[in-house]
């Protein structure tokens, strides 16, 4: 009885792609970067704006499902998605998903007002892309990269914490690195069947996405080492500068060398080196900005 239970409600669970609510844990950063002022409150906040952004998030992806469902059902990956499968119906989906959308946006609105509207805004871009925004070359990955700026600035929304102009300007190009490297991932694995899958591919190629990469990566490393002597915070922060630049050229070895990079999620857990670093440049800008500044 219990599996049985079990079965009807792990489709629900995962048509939300758990596996991807690591991407929300950037809404913390706003908490890391206030560790000196930190309180009970502050954590209860963070926590519940990454749960909101979990939830809302998870309702982008039940319709990005429920309208690429007959393609996702060639994909060679995607294909094990509940909607996908048959494991969920279509229309079931996107009843759970109208009624977690609004469950979502009201305790939002209850926490913070300008959250619920953030998340909304959130929510209404990710589902343009969903329906038009995918299918346009280099919109496509800037979209993603936008989502990403929108968690970070939910996360010092939830706080009341402003971050400066810099930081935000890394947190979108390190996501245009990884929307950049996601396409070209799909690229390696679709190679002789890529516009069959995902249109947008048909007008990408490997080398214009290797001299995007290049661009972006040298922004990015650019900017976060104007942020550490610009931020206001303790210029010691300038000692995370090479844990940067070595998760970068890790997540590229990834790519060129082992042909991965399609799934960032995956990357940050299972590649030790990668895990290693976020976990390690985590630990140094907490010990950083309690000790010295």
């Amino acid at each position: 009885m219990i599996k049985k239970d079990v079965d009807k409600i792990l489709p629900y669970l995962m048509v939300l792609r758990p596996k991807q609510w690591t991407k929300n844990l950037l809404v913390f950063a706003a908490l890391i970067f206030s560790i000196k002022t930190v309180s009970v409150d502050m954590l209860v906040q963070s926590a519940v704006a990454f749960i909101l952004f979990c939830t809302t998030s998870g309702c982008v992806y039940i319709i990005n499902d429920y309208l690429d469902r007959e393609a996702d059902s060639r994909h060679p990956e995607k294909c094990h998605r509940p909607i996908a499968s048959g494991k969920l119906h279509p229309l079931g989906a996107l009843l759970f998903g109208s009624v977690l959308l609004g469950c979502s946006l009201t305790a939002a609105f209850i926490a913070e007002p300008l959250l619920s509207l953030l998340l909304l805004g959130y929510f209404m871009v990710n589902v343009a892309y969903s329906m038009k925004l995918k299918r346009i070359v280099i919109i496509d990955i800037m979209v993603i990269a936008f989502g990403f700026v929108l968690r970070a600035i939910g996360g010092g929304l939830a706080i009341n914490v402003s971050f400066t102009p810099w930081f935000l300007i890394c947190t979108m190009l390190l996501a245009l690195f990884l929307a950049i490297s996601k396409r070209r991932h799909e690229l390696y694995l679709l190679s002789h069947h890529k516009g069959e899958h995902r249109k947008v591919l048909e007008q990408y190629s490997p080398e214009l996405l290797d001299q995007l990469n290049s661009i972006v990566t040298t922004a990015a490393i650019m900017s976060y080492s104007l942020f550490t002597f610009t931020s206001g915070h303790t210029i010691h922060l300038m000692w995370t500068i090479p844990l940067v630049m070595y998760g970068i050229f890790r997540y590229l070895y990834l790519i060129h060398i082992e042909g991965q990079g399609g799934r960032p999620e995956k990357v940050l857990v299972e590649d030790s080196h990668i895990l290693g670093t976020v976990i390690l440049f985590a630990a140094m800008v907490v010990s950083i900005l309690y000790y010295f500044e």
